[in-house]
């Protein structure tokens, strides 16, 4: 049996789709990595665990992708800044994970955003997936699941290190998921129960097992942060301490 020559003109065919495969797979890998955010402004240490498990320091201007484990250490205020314009500000001692975050201008049915606060307390507003699709941003935690209506809000998740905040009776606040709305609305449900809380309405969650209540205005705990990173300046800076003075974002 004779052995049949190769085609010089087929192989080089080949060999141009192979390259075609192999920049088309870099280019989805790539566009898989987009960031889902930026660090926007920053003091003290944010660290990240990635999904791969690796772990670095964050600064401004960072990039901040899905499957993110961001950590803020002692005297620490984080502000992230996310795609669709939404923002996120940590507080010091905060643990939040970006479980699922997918978002195209040009294809709305693609939205969802899935950010679990694993520990510390948050200040956030709604951006653009918030308003044309409210449904698919959820925020976690151990005791509840938040849901948004074109929100301004915060929470402090208290796990007996809450003793710095100040309260009306001045002992610390209870330990579970302080809440408070600035504008819009939020809706808290776990297995016990939901409620809505509107703007200018505070709420508390004891557990898991203990359904949403609203709390008096002047019995609620507002998370608050430090003036240089309560007003969006636009571009990236570093912020003072936090024993500057505090107001809300």
């Amino acid at each position: 049996m004779t052995r049949r020559s190769r085609n010089p003109w087929a192989s080089a065919v080949l060999e141009r789709l192979i390259l075609i495969v192999a920049t088309l797979g870099l280019a989805a890998g790539a566009q898989a990595q987009q960031a889902a955010g930026q660090v926007t402004h920053l003091s003290g240490t944010l660290s990240v665990k990635r999904i791969d498990g690796t772990t670095k320091l964050l600064s401004v201007k960072s990039a901040v992708q899905e499957g993110d484990l961001l950590t803020t250490e002692a005297e620490t205020y984080a502000r992230i800044k996310f795609a669709d314009a939404s923002e996120v500000v940590l507080r010091p001692h905060s643990q939040l994970k970006v479980e699922n975050y997918a978002f195209n201008q040009a294809k709305p049915e693609g939205d969802n955003v899935v950010l679990s606060m694993l520990k510390g307390g948050l200040r956030a507003v709604t951006g653009l997936i918030g308003k044309r699709n409210r449904e698919r941003v959820t925020f976690s935690t151990v005791t509840a699941t938040i849901g948004i209506r074109g929100t301004h809000w915060g929470m402090l998740m208290c796990q007996n290190d809450c003793g710095g905040v100040p309260t009306v009776t001045g002992q610390p606040p209870p330990n579970g998921l302080h809440l408070d709305v600035a504008n819009g609305a939020i809706v808290v449900s776990n297995g016990s129960g939901q409620l809505q809380l509107n703007a200018g309405q505070f709420g508390f969650v004891a557990g898991p097992n203990v359904p949403p209540a609203a709390v008096p205005p002047q019995q609620g705990i507002q998370v608050t942060m430090p003036p240089a990173i309560s007003q969006n300046k636009g571009g990236g800076q570093g912020i003072g301490k936090s024993k500057e003075g505090e107001c809300a974002l």
